[in-house]
């Protein structure tokens, strides 16, 4: 059997699925659909020829080796897929939880749940898609998926662990709890929709500002430097540091100045460095693109005057979304209000309150060496899936990361502080999707969606 069906296979798909459930829909700006698994089992080292699909259970671990398999049939999509998610269900005994869940990789589909064994397990096909962490039972976990889901046709994961302490997951033979595979399309990722977006970026020390630069220079799309540009923000950092690494995108980049540019009196060579896009002295500005209005914000607030209502940021902020009342809005800035690294800034809290006001739907900081994402909340930090505000705290662009988050934070629903990255941010009209893209051999990742108030 092919990795991907055949054409005829999925034109017949397509045909009864027609004639059960009316003609195909018309392609949507953003579509998401969830299939569940066609088959999936789990084999066992410790049996090498023993096939184990009358369980009800999907194992990993190690000591005996268990590796379980599943395998989806993807039809009728009919825009680019834009991210896949592979979903599972930690099953709700006391020894399914494990403090390794797991590592995803794409796998050939020419197998049959009712036959499989560890010795005729598929091959792998590349490298790995993405681990889980600690998971405790009865709880959903989800994993990127996404470079192995390219369209209609046959996909097949396996889900390995090398600790002994292994975790147990719901198969598809478990009602409202089996695996799921959760794929999103819209309109193709280019340079118009797309923000790449990392701050703290450029230690001369280090080198993650240059692999974190491999992955801008192979990304279209509006490059957002979260601030903390260079390590004390002088002319000669900038040239001989900044340059090389995200300074080869200085004509797509939008500059976030952080507390570090400013270590160098007024951050005058980073004004210097980019020019007018930085309006002087303030360092606040705003800008149209993909149908959203995106605002920069300087939260060095005793630069420029103050942060605090009243102060003239704020005054000119919600002028300005007055001005521009779109229905997506996003704002950049380098202090985060909500963190649990421990160093997020309560006086950023005026600015949160007039883009809430305004219908904000993202915020951007940095500050933090550290990936951070937020569900959407209020300015008082009380969850708000109406109208709140989704945070992304993204200071993963190349200086030392914090792997240790010391003030765990309410509405926080992914962290990573030990891998180097970028979040990629696809703009529709009313809605987006968000990707973190690690560096060369870094697995973590973290992707989904989220729609305009």
């Amino acid at each position: 059997m092919s990795r991907r069906a055949p054409h005829s296979v999925l034109a017949a798909l397509a045909l009864v699925a027609g004639l059960l459930g009316g003609a195909p829909p018309a392609a949507a700006a953003t579509t998401t659909v969830t299939f569940l698994p066609s088959q999936d089992t789990y084999v066992s080292s410790s049996s090498p020829n023993t096939n184990f699909n009358d369980t009800n259970s999907l194992m990993v671990g190690a000591s005996p080796t268990r590796i379980s398999y599943l395998q989806f049939t993807v039809t009728r999509l009919f825009d680019p897929v834009t991210s896949a998610r592979l979903r599972l269900h930690v099953q709700n005994t006391a020894n399914a939880p494990s403090p390794a869940g797991g590592t995803a990789r794409e796998v050939g589909t020419d197998w049959s749940e009712r036959t499989l064994t560890y010795a005729t397990r598929p091959p792998s096909i590349g490298g790995p898609l993405g681990s889980l962490g600690t998971v405790r039972s009865n709880t959903w976990y989800e994993l990127d998926v996404t470079r192995a889901v390219t369209g209609n046709g046959f996909v097949a994961f396996s889900l390995s662990s090398d600790n002994p302490n292994g975790a147990f997951y719901d198969s598809r033979e478990v009602p409202n709890l089996s695996p799921q595979l959760i794929v999103q399309t819209g309109p193709p990722a280019t340079g118009n929709n797309v923000l790449l977006n990392g701050g703290d970026i450029s230690a001369c020390s280090t080198t993650g500002a240059a692999q974190t630069a491999q992955i801008v220079a192979r990304e279209p799309g509006t490059v957002m430097a979260g601030g903390d540009l260079t390590d004390s923000g002088t002319a000669d950092q900038l040239a001989n540091c900044y340059g090389p690494t995200w300074g080869q995108f200085k004509d797509r980049t939008k500059p976030i100045l952080g507390n570090h540019d400013y270590l160098t009196a007024n951050a005058k060579p980073t004004f210097d460095y980019f020019g007018p896009v930085l309006p002087p002295g303030k360092g606040y500005y705003s800008f149209d693109q993909a149908g959203w209005h995106i605002v920069v914000l300087n939260t060095n607030c005793s630069e420029v005057g103050g942060c605090q209502a009243g102060s003239a940021q704020e005054r000119w902020l919600r002028a300005d979304l007055a001005a521009h009342p779109t229905r997506c809005t996003l704002a950049h800035y380098h202090h985060p209000l909500f963190s649990s690294g421990g160093r997020q800034s309560s006086n950023v809290r005026p600015l949160f309150q007039a883009l809430y006001e305004a219908g904000a739907e993202i915020v951007i900081n940095g500050h933090n060496h550290q990936y951070e994402r937020f569900a959407p909340q209020d300015p008082s930090g009380v969850a708000d899936p109406a109208r709140g505000i989704r945070e992304f705290v993204v200071g993963t662009g190349g200086r030392s990361l914090q792997s240790s988050f010391p003030e765990p934070a309410a509405n926080s629903e992914v962290k990573n502080g030990r891998t180097f990255g970028v979040l990629k941010l696809t703009l529709s009209p009313a809605s987006y999707t968000w990707q973190f893209l690690p560096v060369a051999g870094a697995t973590f990742t973290d992707s989904g969606t989220g729609t305009c108030h």
